[in-house]
């Protein structure tokens, strides 16, 4: 959940006209699909006694270690700790993949040093949300979000996701036009939240959805964590949502002001805070958290952190061939296409469909009978995308263990759970 680092506020001031222009420019970036990112966060657990906290200054130690590897991906610190490696745009699957993997090698070597281990998981199911960073962006962002409940802190602290990053996709119509592909990340993404839901319990406790990652951002103002509706061309739309979306924060040289309930569009007329800037425009973009985020590049953001030291690379392959292979593209969009209804027309993931994936997985049928098309054309398409046999075998053996089965990660994570009640009880 980060935002941009913090910067200047130097610069001429933006009217509304001027930032429409400046969103609506650099949204979708259109061309032919060629590139391919992953966004892979993590909780840091002790290896050998996962539900005991890690201290501080053990935290900072290990941080401090991580920051000095030669790595190819981005690392950057979550505010409860998490790490998250954010890859280069690559210009295949394979090389994502190998690249990303050598880094997390790397990672888990260093932490292995402090008595540590990455662990992936949506929402840590036994700590309480505890801020580990203590800057003025993470201040005012916790400031902001606690207003509509605790939802925002356990995002802040207590989540990790896996995050595809794709091209836009063409300008014109059709399969890879970017229209299309933005409709199929919104109906698609409700799949996806199914199949790899994997935090059914938070503090403790089971509680009573499979993704409870997704809850929480349900629970956010849909202003900062929903979609624009998908009823008007994807430019037009996005550019209504932030300029409409509230402001998170001021930036100044003291503590950041929280505005409460000021929109991007109110501020450039007011200017009453201080006049906005193309910087505070930037900003303000990276604080708004839909489960799909047009920045050039479609980032799909409603994946659960995966079990497992490789278990990241299903979600990234799957996506990547149902939306960059022609054929598995168009598969797809047939198979979300019955879906569509159950939105009741409301922006995601504030929608019955959404909600559904979140609560229930695969036991909802008509997601079950999605997931399962999906993944049989994800399968048929990767060896055309150059996938390694080993990501193949790794998308085969998550369909038979979990699609075909009508289940997902946070069952297993549920089954542990039950296991280790009737043995404490006996």
């Amino acid at each position: 959940m980060s935002v941009s680092p913090e910067c200047g506020v130097d610069g001429p001031a933006v009217t509304e006209q001027q930032a429409q222009a400046l969103v609506e420019g650099v949204c979708f970036k259109t061309g032919p699909p060629r590139s391919v990112g992953v966004e892979v966060e993590w909780l840091v657990h002790r290896e050998r006694a996962p539900h005991e906290p890690v201290g501080r200054q053990e935290l900072a130690a290990a941080h401090a270690d991580l920051r000095n590897l030669p790595l190819t991906s981005g690392l950057s610190i979550e505010p409860g700790g998490q790490v998250e490696l954010s890859s280069r745009p690559a210009p295949s699957l394979a090389a994502c993949v190998s690249e990303v993997s050598a880094d997390l090698d790397a990672v888990r070597t260093a932490l292995r040093g402090h008595g540590l281990t990455l662990a992936g998981m949506g929402v840590d199911p036994w700590q309480r949300p505890r801020r580990f960073l203590r800057e003025r962006r993470y201040d005012a962002m916790e400031a902001c979000l606690d207003r509509t409940g605790p939802a925002g802190r356990t995002l802040m602290c207590t989540s990790a996701s896996v995050q595809v990053c794709l091209d836009a996709g063409r300008e014109e119509p059709g399969v890879m036009g970017f229209a299309r592909r933005w409709w199929l990340a919104h109906h698609l993404g409700a799949v996806l939240v199914a199949v790899f839901a994997n935090s059914p319990m938070a503090e403790g406790r089971a509680t009573g959805w499979l993704s409870t990652r997704q809850l929480m951002w349900a629970e956010l103002d849909p202003g900062r964590a929903g979609g624009p509706s998908l009823a008007h061309d994807p430019r037009h739309a996005w550019v209504r949502r932030v300029l409409d979306a509230p402001v998170m924060c001021v930036r100044r040289d003291g503590p950041w002001e929280v505005p409460d309930g000021v929109s991007f569009r109110e501020w450039t007329r007011s200017r009453t805070m201080r006049p906005p800037t193309r910087a505070d425009l930037d900003y303000h973009i990276s604080t708004l958290f839909p489960p799909v985020r047009p920045r050039g590049h479609l980032e799909l953001r409603m994946i659960d952190a995966q079990p497992g030291d490789d278990g990241w690379i299903v979600p990234l392959a799957v996506v990547t061939a149902l939306f960059d292979d022609p054929g598995a593209a168009a598969i797809a969009n047939r198979a979300v296409t019955p879906l569509a209804e159950r939105s009741a027309g409301a922006p995601a993931p504030h929608n019955p469909l959404w909600t559904a994936a979140a609560r229930h997985g695969l036991a909802d049928p008509d997601l079950r009978r999605a997931a399962m098309t999906c993944f049989a054309a994800a399968l048929d398409a990767l060896p055309r995308l150059g996938a390694s046999a080993g990501v193949v075998a790794a998308v085969a053996d998550f369909a038979d263990r979990y699609v075909a089965r009508g289940r997902c990660p946070a069952d297993d994570v549920l089954d542990r759970e039950a296991s280790a009640r009737l043995r404490a009880e006996w």
